[in-house]
């Protein structure tokens, strides 16, 4: 091999050698990139699910309180349909 073709040969050799490293690098970074994101997603999931099982009891208690009230409503509406002139004007 002549001294050309040698110092080619360890030059190109450097280099791959750099490049696995920095493929390597790459690698790993991409690794901790995935685990984060998953820990991330995880995260939010969890904060959903918590925050849903603890105030699942208040929106229970605001939803059966809104439907009594729609339901009393209803109950008045009723009632007041059958009084003759309810709610009329007595102004002429």
């Amino acid at each position: 091999m002549d001294p050309y073709q040698k110092q080619l040969f360890e030059r190109m050799t450097e280099l791959a050698e750099e490049n696995n490293k920095i493929l390597r690098s790459l690698r790993n970074a991409h690794r901790w990139s995935v685990f984060l994101t998953s820990v991330y997603w995880i995260l939010i999931i969890g904060v959903a699910v918590g925050g849903f099982y603890y105030l699942e009891p208040y929106v229970d208690t605001v939803l059966r309180t809104y439907s009594s009230i729609v339901t009393d409503l209803g109950n008045v509406k009723e009632i007041t349909s059958k009084i003759p002139g309810f709610g009329t004007s007595t102004k002429k």
